[in-house]
C-alpha cells in the first residue's frame, strides 16, 4: 500500500497563495491518479481536484477553477496543488489521496485563511 505524507498548510490571509505537497512511498507512484480531497467544519469532505497518472489530464471543482493548479513530479513521487487567490471559504483540512481502484489517504494538513 502506498503512504502519503502532505506538507505546506499553515495560516494564510485572504488574497495570499500556499502550495501543499505530498510525498508518497511504498508503491509504484505511476501508477496511481492522485488527487486532493478537503473537509471544512461541519461540512462533508469534498474532492478539490484530481490528476491522471502521467499528468496528462487534471480535473478541479467549481469552486476552485481558475486558482488552485494540481500537478505531479513523478521523479519526485510528490503531488502538487497550488493554491491561489484563497478566500476564507477555502478553509479546511486538505488530504492527499492515491487512486488505483481504492482510494489511499494521507493525514490531512490544516489549511486556514483569514478574511
Amino acid at each position: 500500500q502506498v503512504q502519503l505524507v502532505e506538507s505546506g498548510g499553515g495560516l494564510v490571509q485572504a488574497g495570499g497563495s500556499l502550495r501543499l505537497s505530498c510525498a508518497a512511498s511504498g508503491r509504484t507512484f505511476t501508477n496511481y491518479n492522485m488527487g486532493w480531497y478537503r473537509q471544512a467544519p461541519g461540512k462533508e469532505r469534498e474532492l478539490v481536484a484530481v490528476i491522471t497518472s502521467a499528468g496528462e489530464r487534471t480535473n478541479y471543482a467549481d469552486s476552485v477553477k481558475g486558482r488552485f493548479t494540481i500537478s505531479r513530479d513523478n521523479a519526485k513521487n510528490t503531488v502538487y496543488l497550488q493554491m491561489n487567490s484563497l478566500k476564507p471559504e477555502d478553509t479546511a483540512v486538505y488530504y492527499c489521496t492515491a487512486i488505483y481502484g481504492t482510494i489511499t489517504w494521507g493525514q490531512g494538513t490544516q489549511v486556514t485563511v483569514s478574511s
